[in-house]
């Protein structure tokens, strides 16, 4: 019988539970929406001790239903709400479940959620229409503050992933929502390779001593996990100058180089490679390291 994508990908990742208490103040609710990119599915987190909680991003638009049935299972077992809901970022896995979380909250004559993200920048042109599934909200800043009994919450920016995306860190356990900065497998994708690897470094800074991320488990080890996707990035930027300059004279376009350093990956996923291979090329170019004529990069000395 035929697998799905989503099956293949899945077996090879660690288990991740729909629902998983992880400590007495946070429980991860899966997204129910495994995939290539998603991994395991999007983890979404309620924190908190009281009857009013935090929600931390949405899951997706077309699992919402299915995952609305777990939230709302916890929600009842915790005789609790949702007063906050702060999304990591605008892509559609994060914020996808926001008019189906606020319907279901109505449904239960409990008053909406207020609705947290910080803004895109003008410069970002993804985000119009998935921001649309977000009705109003409310505009977070760096080192804001965002509280609930038994929980505080500090919202760090850390643009990389996307112009908008942040981290949460719980004050109570010192542990890191690293939404999809830092992944619990795998290594993310990134639209800005120096806002990135900028926001790694500020991150590192911080006394963290767990990290809860946007896909995959708990990491436990957070500053190797961090530090291990820095150099990931410095190596992978070594292997795409060391392919242009084996090769030097010779014009390659992005998926020359991608078919060259991602063969043991599968397929599905060169897409994603693609576009970190290209912002790594970017910041080559800015640096005068390659060369670029209409999309195919060398290097000629």
């Amino acid at each position: 019988m035929k697998q799905s994508i989503s099956s293949i990908i899945t077996i090879s990742l660690f288990y991740v539970k729909y629902i998983s208490r992880l400590s007495n103040i946070v429980i991860r609710i899966l997204g129910c929406n495994p995939g290539p990119m998603t991994l395991q599915g999007t983890n979404t987190y309620l924190v908190g001790s009281g009857c009013k909680r935090v929600l931390i991003d949405s899951g997706d638009t077309h699992t919402a239903k299915q995952y609305i049935t777990h939230l709302k299972q916890i929600l009842t077992e915790e005789n609790a709400t949702i007063e906050h809901l702060i999304l990591t970022h605008w892509h559609h896995d994060h914020v996808g479940g926001v008019l189906e979380i606020q319907n279901e909250l109505k449904s239960l004559s409990s008053k909406q959620a207020m609705v947290w993200k910080f803004p895109r920048s003008i410069n970002d042109p993804g985000g119009e229409e998935e921001e649309k599934f977000l009705g109003s909200w409310n505009s977070l800043k760096d080192k804001q503050f965002i509280e609930v009994e038994g929980a505080h919450l500090k919202i760090i920016h850390t643009p990389g992933h996307s112009t908008d995306h942040i981290c949460l860190l719980l004050e109570e356990e010192r542990v890191l929502f690293s939404g999809d900065s830092v992944l619990g497998e795998s290594s993310a994708v990134f639209a800005d390779l120096s806002d990135y690897l900028i926001s790694l470094r500020k991150i590192l800074k911080e006394y963290i001593t767990l990290i809860y991320p946007g896909h995959g488990p708990v990491i436990e080890n957070p500053y190797l996990k961090i530090q291990s996707d820095i150099d990931h990035r410095i190596m992978r930027e070594n292997q795409i100058v060391e392919f242009l300059k084996s090769r030097k004279g010779q014009k390659h376009n992005v998926m020359d180089i991608v078919k060259f350093l991602y063969a043991d990956t599968p397929k599905d996923l060169w897409l994603a490679a693609a576009s970190n291979v290209t912002q790594h090329l970017k910041e080559l170019l800015k640096e005068n390291r390659v060369v670029n004529e209409n999309e195919l990069w060398f290097i000629d000395c």
